[in-house]
């Protein structure tokens, strides 16, 4: 049976091949997020931009007491609310050494002893964001890697495929 016309440009294939380097790396973190998720802590978000020379991919990770309505940016909320990726860092999330040789499941587990203001925040349910973040990681599994702004231009239909859902009110 054929999808629907507008499912269309949402399918893709199942990921049967390893990803390598930086798209590997990249990818772990978005499914450490996503293993966060399965735990409960659906309220934890990312912040993904482009380096300003376009070569590595950042992500901040949070809570959505901490980002604006819109899910595209963070207020600043106090310390330990926030922590920093860059594909330039390889594996070593967060600085960690070892972070090559953990699964993303063992590195939700550290992440959640190593940020426990974002975990404290990041408990509860967000069912949509969990769904938008399930897609991300798949796309990113194929090498696509969602990005919220750039030092460049960003077509708007690029945007708005990658648009998160708003962070619910009350958050």
């Amino acid at each position: 049976m054929a999808a629907p016309d507008f499912a269309r440009e949402l399918i893709r294939p199942v990921s049967l091949k390893p990803a390598e380097g930086a798209v590997r790396d990249a990818g772990r973190l978005i499914a450490m997020v996503h293993e966060l998720h399965k735990a409960g802590y659906q309220r934890i978000r990312i912040l993904p931009n482009m380096a300003p020379n376009g070569v590595h991919w950042r992500c901040r990770i949070s809570d959505a007491d901490n980002f604006t309505p819109d899910g595209l940016e963070l207020r600043g909320a106090g310390p330990g609310r926030v922590a920093m990726y860059s594909s330039g860092d390889g594996s070593r999330y967060f600085g960690w050494e070892d972070g090559g040789t953990l699964t993303a499941r063992l590195l939700a587990r550290r992440f959640l002893e190593v940020f426990p203001a974002i975990a404290a925040h990041g408990a509860g349910r967000d069912w949509a964001y969990a769904g938008w973040l399930t897609d991300v990681l798949g796309r990113a599994e194929h090498g696509s890697f969602v990005r919220f702004y750039a030092d460049y231009p960003l077509a708007e239909d690029e945007l708005a495929l990658w648009r998160p859902p708003p962070v619910p009110a009350g958050a």
